[in-house]
């Protein structure tokens, strides 16, 4: 009886193998902690990848309120906007830790989406992905309370979902910061962070570690 041959299964491709390569113009660039990577209404010239550490991107409006968008970490591009037509930058990113990026040029960044349709195809993915999870937060900005806004936020954090194993330490993030970016007091994520510590949720030890059980309280009603 003939054996079925199956299709052997494509290996991922490899964006950072790719970013490293010789054949992609870029500069590395580090950045202590809190030292600004680009700032609001700077002009938009390039793409950044996160090889190493987190960033944080925020907008501040015209009264000076500031916002957190979003925590991103090693493998999350940002400043992409340049390549939409964006002239000047829509709001600022900060490292929350030593930071290494690739920063990509925009014309070299277009040429390279134009030839290598793997890295086109992953790059596409990848920003679907990021507008579904913009999607989400506003969701959860809207219907969901505080508790469960700080829980989801710290699986996001410890990148709980993706298809890689996800890291059990998240980034060091003031209770400040996770305020601003579940928009809530202080006081009351030190409330929720007491009560996920009681209930096994998170600990410290050297750094804050995540149980994935803490997706309970994002699913209970």
């Amino acid at each position: 009886m003939a054996r079925e041959l199956k299709p052997a299964k494509m290996p991922a491709f490899d964006a950072q193998a790719f970013l490293d390569s010789a054949g992609v113009a870029r500069k590395v660039t580090e950045f202590k902690k809190k030292q600004t990577v680009f700032s609001q209404g700077d002009p938009a010239r390039n793409v950044l990848y996160i090889q190493k550490g987190g960033v944080r991107l925020s907008v501040v409006n015209e009264t000076g309120r500031e916002a957190v968008v979003a925590i991103l970490g090693p493998g999350d591009f940002f400043g992409e906007g340049c390549l939409a037509g964006q002239p000047i930058r829509i709001g600022s990113a900060t490292a929350i830790a030593a930071t290494t990026v690739l920063v990509i040029e925009k014309k070299e960044m277009v040429r390279v989406l134009h030839a290598e349709h793997a890295f086109s195809d992953r790059f596409i993915s990848y920003m679907l992905s990021r507008n579904i999870r913009i999607e989400e937060d506003l969701v959860d900005q809207l219907f969901n309370s505080s508790e469960k806004r700080l829980a989801r936020t710290l699986l996001l954090l410890a990148q709980y979902g993706k298809e890689e194993k996800p890291q059990k330490m998240v980034p060091k993030v003031s209770q400040e910061l996770l305020a601003e970016m579940i928009g809530t007091t202080r006081s009351r994520v030190n409330f929720f962070m007491n009560k996920f510590k009681k209930l096994g949720f998170i600990k410290y030890n050297g750094g804050l570690h995540i149980n994935t059980s803490l997706l309970s309280v994002v699913l209970h009603d």
